[in-house]
């Protein structure tokens, strides 16, 4: 096992666009926390390359984008477009929020991570985090 692997799991928790409803984001990113994760919170209104230059900054491990402003089929895929850009393809782009199921398959299609509707338990969020984590880990050894 190498460092990489014993560090704790770094997550950005974003909200995109003009969204002003952070209550579940905050309660995610708590939690979280409380989990053992290393969580940095963006605040309100980042747009996708604040987002995506915060998570390249902060080295961290995945993204959480959290949306309930319908603009997930714009805000998802260009945090994913970014990502990419940046050669951080590595770090998992996953989040939730009032998004169609409909949407969530596109969305996976494109590359994105599972997404969790509200109400989801935390614990669910946990170990898709921590599996998804561990493999991209393991797969960059």
């Amino acid at each position: 096992m190498n460092a990489a692997d014993e560090r704790p799991i770094r997550i950005l928790v974003a909200k995109a666009g003009l969204d002003g409803h952070d209550r579940g984001a905050k309660v995610v990113a708590a939690g979280l926390r409380d989990a053992g994760f290393e969580v940095i919170y963006t605040g309100l209104r980042q747009t996708p390359e604040m987002i995506v230059d915060a998570a390249v900054q902060e080295d961290v491990d995945a993204v959480g984008l959290s949306l309930h402003s319908g603009a997930h089929m714009t805000l998802f895929p260009r945090v994913l477009e970014l990502l990419r850009e940046r050669g951080a393809e590595q770090i998992l782009l996953t989040g939730g929020g009032i998004i169609p199921e409909a949407d969530m398959d596109a969305l996976s299609a494109m590359g994105v991570g599972r997404l969790f509707g509200p109400g989801t338990p935390l614990a669910d969020l946990e170990a898709y985090i921590r599996a998804e984590v561990a493999e991209r880990r393991a797969t960059a050894s």
